[in-house]
């Protein structure tokens, strides 16, 4: 299992380092040796974020957390990921069990070969008119619909804009340039 563990807008120090290798490696029980952990420390204001993803041949698992502390947060994250990869063993040890070990490898082999052929494909198309509106409103109109973005013809620059919703609450806006 690799292990790496990198710091954004923020210094590892040797004893996070350790602390966050020796957590983390609690899930090698769980993984094969190919597995590649990632794990990102990072300090946002006031709060501590551990982001871990693990890939596991073609399978990804994430876990984040953020708490005031950088140790819970670890700590947390591990318990997350934990209770994520028991769930997955869970229901292929259930699978197998329920179905023959033969029926199971030829499903998925069938399964991966039918998605290896499949090309992502446009599967909805949605028309309307956009008016044009300030900013101001295109941020009451998200949030009146719910929707995690919102297409609108901007009043003040008469350019289609995108306004979208931000994890730490806030908006942002994506304008074409010239």
């Amino acid at each position: 299992m690799q292990i790496n563990i990198r710091g954004r807008n923020m210094e590892i120090t040797p004893a996070l380092q350790e602390y966050a290798e020796k957590r983390l490696s609690k899930l090698e029980k769980f993984l094969n040796p190919e597995a590649d952990v990632q794990a990102t420390l990072s300090v946002v204001k006031e709060n501590h974020i551990v982001d871990v993803i693990i890939s596991i041949g073609g399978l990804l698992l994430r876990g984040e957390e953020a708490t005031q502390d950088m140790y819970a947060s670890i700590d947390l994250v591990v318990d997350k990921l934990e209770r994520q990869m028991h769930k997955y063993k869970t229901k292929i040890n259930r699978k197998l069990r329920q179905k023959g070990l033969k029926e199971l490898n030829e499903k998925y082999i069938n399964m991966t070969l039918a998605r290896d052929e499949e090309e992502p494909r446009v599967v909805k198309t949605k028309r309307f008119v956009m008016k044009p509106m300030p900013l101001e409103e295109a941020v009451l109109q998200l949030n009146l619909l719910g929707h995690d973005f919102f297409v609108f013809t901007n009043a003040e620059t008469e350019e289609i804009n995108v306004l979208y919703k931000r994890k730490d609450g806030n908006y942002g806006l994506i304008e074409p340039m010239e």
